[in-house]
């Protein structure tokens, strides 16, 4: 493979997709080698699914990195293991697959690149290819897809056709643990410890959830309360204010009562004695 043409492919199939066509012609324009300038001009315009896994693969080689070690794993494991380490390794795929799709569409759209369902979906089919084929797996490592990927085809004998530049390299990815043996044997118990935590969130969570919701009924009730009791402290400081100015009239009239009573006393003597005076002149 031409490793300058793959770097200067790299740099096109990463840079703007609408401006692919310009920069490709541009690059080629300023080569001397009349070969490579022809070469450069040939390559294809990437579809956006190609181009959103380039920029991912480009700049974020290490998660890709960790995505085709398990693919590797999950190969070998088809011969090599149980069904349920099979399937545990199936799960860790489609979960990695998921959140790589995810990070790669949000790079896209961090350069300004709208990246709809459609094109979302072609990214986690292109990722989940390089899980199932190594060819697929050394293609999405070169930043230089071209088209995106189906996860049940084969690409042994269209690798030129997938990436432009030349048939990519195999990628490089993380060295196994040393003792694979031993982690195999190990790995129920940490998937058992796993589960038995995972029920254990789960329980915590709904306890969590039962309690949130206890303490914002109580938390309402508190409110409502609240103000009943503010409403009835503002009715008893009034029912005390008229019960004050009643006992004050009443203290007022009971002593206008007692005077009146006293001059009705007094009347009646002087009435009495004018009877007297009047009987007296009536005998004389």
């Amino acid at each position: 493979m031409d490793s300058e043409l793959a770097d200067i492919a790299v740099t096109l199939y990463t840079g703007s997709p609408t401006e692919f066509i310009t920069a490709r012609n541009a690059r080629a324009a300023d080569t001397d080698d009349p070969a490579l300038a022809a070469r450069i001009r040939a390559l294809k315009k990437p579809s956006v699914a190609a181009w959103v896994v380039n920029v991912f693969a480009h700049e974020r080689s290490s998660q890709l990195g960790e995505a085709l070690l398990l693919a590797e794993e999950l190969r070998e494991a088809q011969a090599d293991l149980d069904a349920r380490a099979l399937a545990q390794l199936g799960r860790d795929r489609r979960a990695l697959t998921n959140r790589l799709a995810a990070d790669a569409a949000e790079l896209a759209e961090a350069r300004g690149q709208r990246i709809t369902a459609s094109t979302r979906e072609a990214v986690q089919q292109t990722i989940s290819a390089a899980f199932f084929d190594p060819t697929a797996a050394a293609a999405v490592a070169s930043a230089r897809l071209v088209r995106e990927l189906e996860p049940a085809g084969t690409f042994a004998d269209i690798a030129d056709s997938i990436v432009g530049g030349g048939a990519p390299d195999a990628p490089a990815v993380a060295a196994k643990p040393l003792d694979e043996v031993k982690a195999r044997r190990e790995r129920p118990d940490a998937e058992r410890t796993v589960r038995e935590a995972e029920r254990t969130h789960d329980r915590v969570v709904r306890e969590a959830a039962t309690t949130d919701r206890a303490l914002r009924d109580a938390s309402v009730r508190v409110y409502e309360l609240t103000h009943r009791e503010q409403d009835l402290e503002a009715e008893l400081a009034k029912v005390r204010r008229d019960a004050k100015r009643a006992r004050g009239e009443a203290e007022k009239a009971e002593t206008e009562q007692e005077a009146l009573a006293q001059r009705v006393r007094d009347a009646e003597d002087d009435l009495r004695a004018a009877r007297d005076a009047l009987d007296g002149l009536a005998n004389a």
